[in-house]
């Protein structure tokens, strides 16, 4: 995943509410913009827009089923930045390994 796709998955996941909707589609079940609204503190119109943004960031897919729009998650995005995090945190790991031995001989 090249950076600017990575980025938005990252600006997605930095929102409280997203998350929560994150893990609420990552049961595999799928919900209606107003079934989510109604888990949450806010009106249909709010949620909308965060759904706006999960889709944007490649989190979120939907598809019409009569006159509803049932939105799913699409993990594939959560596992390529999993895999960033864990390649990032190896550098440092290493980074930091090397300033620990480096301290030990001074």
């Amino acid at each position: 995943m090249s950076a600017e796709p990575l980025g938005r998955v990252f600006a997605a996941l930095a929102d409280p509410t997203r998350r929560a909707v994150v893990l609420e589609l990552g049961g595999g079940e799928t919900a209606t913009a107003t079934e989510l609204a109604r888990r949450h503190p806010m009106s249909r119109q709010a949620i909308a827009k965060h759904l706006t943004v999960l889709q944007e960031a490649g989190l979120v897919t939907h598809a019409r089923q009569g006159r509803e729009t049932r939105y799913a998650l699409d993990a594939a995005p959560l596992g390529e930045a999993a895999s960033w995090l864990a390649t990032a945190g190896a550098a440092w790991d290493d980074r930091l390994a090397r300033l620990a031995r480096a301290a030990q001989r001074a």
